[in-house]
């Protein structure tokens, strides 16, 4: 088992390397712990209640039934995520069957883990119970936290093993005890095969360590296995990406056109202050502070990650602000310990911070979870999106089995159903079973190399998004079919504005081209 050893390499050495490490931990690794806050159990038990109270509201998300088909067509990788959050929704189909309370369970599990993670990472810092459960309640109030809990997409995993490879790398900072790279370097695997931006993270704090005096603790056996492990674990996701034209690199490149630019580095700017609710930023500010003046060189090179990846994500992903919501458990779990004596002070103090937790963290989860009815959440769709792309999906599946069913049998036995996007597909295949719906196909992202259907179709039944997102698109199905025929409209039965509302299925006859060589120049990644 790994205890403060201080700066022991592991084995009890004490030659030229480990001095070198202990001059690298050299203000911390006689920093003792407080006991554990056995309080943080009680808020993530909380926010585990209600994840799960809510999973049933709505629907699908437009997410999770691309991951659904994801499942069903399990494979080494995909383009645009890693295999295990397509296996846990596959262990979901198993378990549960096509149940979205099923699907959820574990997001809302590593929701609830990652609220603990953030009470411990508050006490690597020396922080004591006061602080863990004030990092635990920063934790849990997060929207982008709450908003990823609530749906089986991969972004509740990556913030788990996020915030639990800095959790290791702040306790190597602290006590010097490199046997913890092991740790670190499985935790930074695993994450990796649930989301990409985990290995960036990884590379990002290997480049500020090596930069750094923080590069003595990588000078070991340690360090060297937990980077072999990592690789290891990401060989097969390697593997897919080298048979498959290294997919995800060209995907990346698509969303860095649609993303980023300079245009959206202001999007970027504001939205990261919406990563923690208002009355939290002063804590992740204060943590920052914190990592860049204790002296500690790897806890530095936490805050030099922060800046970097900053950076480089608010010039390449711009709009997509939650890429470096990971860090943030870290920075909160800091400023909790920064902040914890002045808060101490005067209780009027802690008295106004309670109050203004209360009242921001109440308004955001207004706009990230489903508390309202459908109905009346049209207003939030413009600042979080994800509540509202739960709807819709029965009433698109019942318009488009209209449309088939509309069909000559004759028809309909050389006939496809094409999506545009590959959550329409997926609410096709998830839902339309009961509807006497074939499986549909899409030519979006992973969707497009499980192939085109029947390659002979001769009818073609196409569910398109508002025009909006999909511009001249009726003359762009003329151009590869003779006859070309609006069938139906798609509405939202709420009122929210998602990109299906006011989409359009059309049926398409008279391909000019074998609909199997179309298939060719219809694959799209974004």
């Amino acid at each position: 088992m790994m205890t403060d050893t201080g700066t022991r390499d592991g084995t009890g050495a004490k030659g030229p390397a480990a001095g070198t490490e202990r001059e690298a931990a050299a203000d911390t690794a006689v920093r003792p712990v407080h006991p554990f806050d056995r309080r943080a159990l009680l808020v993530a038990g909380l926010v585990l209640a209600v994840l799960l109270a809510l999973s049933s509201r709505y629907g699908f998300h437009r997410d999770e039934l691309y991951f659904l088909d994801s499942a069903r067509h399990l494979q080494a990788s995909y383009v645009d995520q890693p295999v295990l959050a397509p296996l846990l929704a596959r262990l979901s189909l198993t378990l549960f069957g096509t149940s979205v309370v099923g699907l959820r369970l574990w997001a809302a599990l590593a929701t609830a883990v990652t609220v603990l993670v953030g009470a411990l990472t508050a006490r690597e810092f020396g922080g004591e119970r006061r602080a863990q459960l004030l990092a635990a309640v920063a934790t849990a109030t997060m929207p982008v936290l709450l908003s990823s809990g609530h749906i089986a997409n991969s972004t509740s995993y990556t913030l788990l093993a996020w915030s639990a490879t800095a959790l290791v790398v702040v306790r190597i900072g602290r006590t010097g005890d490199t046997r913890w790279w092991l740790l670190a370097g499985a935790l930074a695997g695993i994450g990796a095969e649930f989301n990409h931006l985990v290995g960036i993270f990884a590379l990002a704090l290997l480049a500020t360590a090596l930069a750094t005096p923080a590069r003595a603790l990588l000078a070991n056996r340690w360090f060297a296995g937990g980077v072999l492990l990592a690789v290891l674990l990401v060989l097969p996701d390697v593997w897919w990406q080298a048979h498959h034209d290294w997919a995800t690199v060209e995907m990346t490149g698509a969303l860095r056109s649609e993303h980023g630019g300079a245009g959206h580095v202001p999007a970027w700017v504001v939205g990261q202050f919406g990563m923690t609710c208002l009355a939290m930023v002063p804590l992740w500010l204060a943590g920052l502070r914190l990592l860049w003046r204790a002296g500690v060189p790897l806890w530095r090179c936490l805050a030099l990650s922060y800046g970097l990846l900053f950076v480089v994500f608010a010039i390449t992903a711009g709009e997509q602000t939650y890429y470096l919501a990971g860090l943030y458990v870290c920075l909160l779990g800091a400023g909790a310990v920064a902040l914890d004596g002045w808060l101490r002070e005067r209780r009027q103090r802690w008295r106004s911070f309670v109050g203004a937790t209360a009242v921001t963290a109440a308004a955001s989860a207004l706009t990230v979870l489903p508390v309202l009815p459908a109905s009346a959440g049209a207003w939030t769709y413009g600042m979080n999106a994800a509540s509202g792309e739960t709807t819709g999906w029965p009433e698109m599946v019942r318009t488009v089995s209209g449309v088939w069913h509309g069909l000559p049998a004759d028809e309909r036995a050389h006939a496809v159903v094409y999506t545009m996007d590959y959550s329409e597909a997926g609410a096709v295949d998830t839902l339309g079973g009961s509807e006497g719906l074939p499986h549909a196909v899409s030519a979006h992202n992973t969707m497009w190399w499980w192939g085109p259907g029947d390659p002979a179709a001769r009818t073609v039944v196409v569910v398109a998004p508002n025009p909006a997102y999909a511009p001249h698109y009726a003359s762009t199905l003329r151009k590869r079919f003779a006859h070309v025929r609006l069938a139906a409209t798609l509405r939202n039965p709420d009122g929210i504005p998602t990109i299906e509302d006011g989409g359009h299925v059309w049926v398409c006859t008279g391909p000019r081209h074998a609909w199997g060589a179309t298939w060719q120049r219809l694959r799209h990644y974004e």
